[in-house]
């Protein structure tokens, strides 16, 4: 018995990355999985190799047709819908806020808003009919605390809590739950492809990226995508089915506070400024 037998779920964004290792994890747990993506042969080639309980659709978030035509299909082929991933994502336009163009916040606010925006849109009317389902929406840490220079991305990451948590209070009636998860720095081959990698140069940088996570939070070790698909499990499960409008947080720490040594080598460095002595 798994988790997700005789469910159907659609996760966007899943050719590669986190939104591969949630479907992977979903098929393995019993679910029919639709693969969504802008990248067709990747995203055809990683379907079939999950087998019958697989299949592949192109689909852009930003456009409205295409998630409609997404939600339609799942539908069409298995008869329902019971869980969404609005997983697909982007880096998006970085910079001083100046300098950033408008067609780069556009598009950013595009990919990563206004994609969720309309998968719940248009799942949320099945999932009604149905009597109910389960929509999981990927955010970040950045949009729980600000990062320099990254303006876009974090405002709609910081939007899709709060969205998560509207549209959680709507459809709980009908017995649809909406939750979101924050991952933090998670290791990915997708950051060497987002540069144009082959695929040699793609897992030299996966390398490194997991050797440089490894310390950027309190839990020493690198975040893997596994970490968020078993996030996603637990959300899209019957195992948090009181759970609703709530934003899981994945990030080994990081974005619970200063890691230790550097807390206490500031707490040394305040005590130094102010003469403070230690009782003996």
């Amino acid at each position: 018995m798994g988790k997700m037998d005789d469910r159907v779920a659609v996760v966007t964004g899943s050719a590669s990355g986190i939104g591969k290792a949630i479907a992977e994890l979903f098929v393995k747990e019993g679910a029919q999985v639709l693969v969504t993506d802008i990248q067709d042969e990747l995203g055809q080639r990683f379907a079939e190799s999950l087998g019958k309980r697989a299949a592949f659709i192109h689909a852009d978030v930003s456009l409205e047709d295409d998630v409609k035509g997404m939600i339609d299909h799942a539908v069409d082929t298995y008869g329902r819908l019971d869980c969404l991933v609005n997983n697909a994502g982007m880096g998006g336009v970085k910079g001083e806020i100046e300098s950033i163009p408008v067609s780069g916040f556009d598009q950013t606010i595009a990919i990563l808003l206004r994609g969720p925006f309309l998968g719940m849109k248009y799942a949320a009317p099945v999932m009604k009919r149905q009597g109910g389902g389960n929509i999981v929406n990927i955010s970040s840490v950045a949009g729980l605390r600000g990062i320099s220079q990254n303006h876009p991305y974090s405002a709609a990451k910081a939007a899709i809590l709060q969205l998560t948590r509207t549209v959680a209070m709507e459809l709980a009636y009908y017995k649809i739950r909406v939750n979101s998860i924050c991952p933090g720095s998670i290791v990915s081959s997708i950051f060497g492809a987002a540069k144009g990698m082959s695929s040699e140069e793609s897992v030299k940088t996966y390398e490194n990226l997991t050797k440089l996570f490894e310390k950027a939070q309190p839990i020493r070790r690198a975040g893997l995508p596994e970490d968020i698909a078993n996030a996603a499990l637990w959300l899209a499960s019957d195992d948090s089915s009181f759970v609703t409008g709530h934003a899981l947080v994945v990030d080994g720490g990081i974005s619970a506070g200063q890691q230790w040594p550097q807390q206490m080598r500031w707490i040394d460095a305040i005590e130094s400024a102010i003469g403070f002595k230690s009782p003996e």
